[in-house]
């Protein structure tokens, strides 16, 4: 499976990445609008992490499978496929009314939202098997273009969680995500109209079976990764907001609104400096002059960093005190440096332990696992906030890190 020539493989990946960007503006605008719009409903922390489990768990399930639906049809076909089943999910949204009762509205929004979780891993499975295929050779360039895809990715999505907070506190709920529907389907009509050729085609020889990796490397890096991102969310997901929320709002409309506004510029500006950090990974880490074992064995060292970071700040928040919130936001922009180096490297890794004909194939399997953490960092995140609030949730984030670290360890 190979790209066609460089500039239409390069127009080809320019496409994909900027429809991409599209999708996960809306990915993570939706994300914040439903977490502060059912946080301001009076659900409790675990009730708000149900809300997002089908989303993690589709993930799972779609990633396992993409692989095989892009090595059969073809990349084009899962990025398109994804975006049309992000609209559906944001018109599906749109018809919630707020009356509707707990029994009827959780059901109803884990569904869409597990239609959410569908849709946007078609779309990155597309995009991060596209840099394998159309990177340019030599030292570097691969890391490169997986840092600046992975990079930049963060960084749109970020400012989509500012979004939805924003919209939700100057538009509503409804208003919001009718709007990113119509935004997303003309998108989808641009690409559809105008994509360009240099990505390959399926493959009718593509066989199921071949979705489960046979690369003992891929699978400790798969496994590295699930704990990775289950550390992340453990803290990001339910816990941090609803701390915030509750430091930030005095209890009044007004004081929500402006709760809304900082606590999505907070998680905006973690994810936005946190995608900046991935796509300078490869020059801090002087990518362009290590080997793929040197940067393999680095990826034990910097996770056993992030360990560190959780367990500190749980221990703060076992301290108390007026600076306490100033010292979890340091805290965390400080996690967020090291995650992201983690991150950056295992997206190389992956790319750098496949090969052309299976990039589908464990591009997908490696982001089943990386949907698996999430699951487990989501429901992680419900549970250890209500059951012991935020000291429990971040020791359970550093235990997590732990978990990674020693996957990690068995990679060299």
């Amino acid at each position: 499976m190979t790209a066609q020539t460089r500039p239409e493989g390069l127009s080809a990946y320019i496409a994909v990445t900027a429809a991409y960007w599209a999708f996960m503006l809306t990915d993570g605008a939706l994300r914040m609008l439903v977490l502060l719009h059912f946080h301001e409903l009076g659900f409790s922390p675990l009730t708000l992490a149900w809300l997002f489990l089908l989303y993690e768990v589709a993930g799972i399930v779609t990633n396992l499978s993409a692989g095989w639906i892009a090595a059969r049809f073809g990349l084009t076909t899962t990025l398109y496929v994804g975006l049309f089943l992000q609209i559906l999910a944001l018109l599906a949204l749109s018809r919630l009314q707020p009356e509707w009762a707990m029994a009827l509205s959780v059901p109803f929004v884990m569904v869409v939202q597990g239609l959410s979780g569908v849709a946007k891993d078609l779309a990155k499975m597309s995009s991060k098997s596209a840099v394998k295929l159309l990177a340019p050779e030599g030292e570097g360039g691969l890391f490169r273009w997986v840092a600046l895809l992975t990079g930049s990715k963060n960084a749109v999505k970020g400012f989509g969680f500012f979004l939805g907070a924003a919209l939700l506190g100057l538009a509503g709920f409804h208003a919001s995500v009718l709007g990113m529907a119509l935004i997303l389907a003309v998108i989808l009509i641009a690409v559809l109209l105008f994509m360009p050729a240099g990505l390959p085609k399926g493959s009718k020889s593509a066989k199921f079976a071949h979705v489960f990796a046979t690369d003992s490397r891929v699978n400790r890096l798969s496994l590295a990764r699930l704990f990775l991102f289950g550390a992340r969310d453990t803290w990001f997901v339910v816990g941090i907001p609803i701390y915030f929320h509750a430091v930030l709002s005095d209890g009044t409309p007004e004081g929500a609104r402006r709760a809304f506004f900082l606590i999505g510029g907070f998680m905006a500006l973690w994810i936005i400096a946190y995608g900046a950090v991935q796509a300078l990974a490869p020059k801090l880490l002087k990518g362009a002059r290590r080997s793929t074992e040197e940067i393999t064995r680095l990826a034990a060292v910097w996770v056993g960093l992030l360990t560190l970071i959780p367990f500190a700040l749980a221990g703060a928040t076992l301290v108390g005190g007026t600076w306490l919130t100033p010292v979890l936001v340091a805290g965390l922009l400080a996690f967020g440096f090291v995650f992201a180096i983690n991150s950056s490297v295992h997206s190389y890794l992956i790319l750098a332990f496949t090969g052309a004909e299976r990039v589908t194939m464990d591009v997908g399997f490696y982001y089943m696992s990386n949907a698996a953490g999430r699951l487990v960092g989501t429901l992680l995140s419900g549970l250890s906030y209500q059951a012991g609030g935020l000291p429990l949730c971040l020791a359970t984030a550093g235990l997590m890190a732990g978990a990674s670290f020693l996957a990690a360890r068995r990679l060299r």
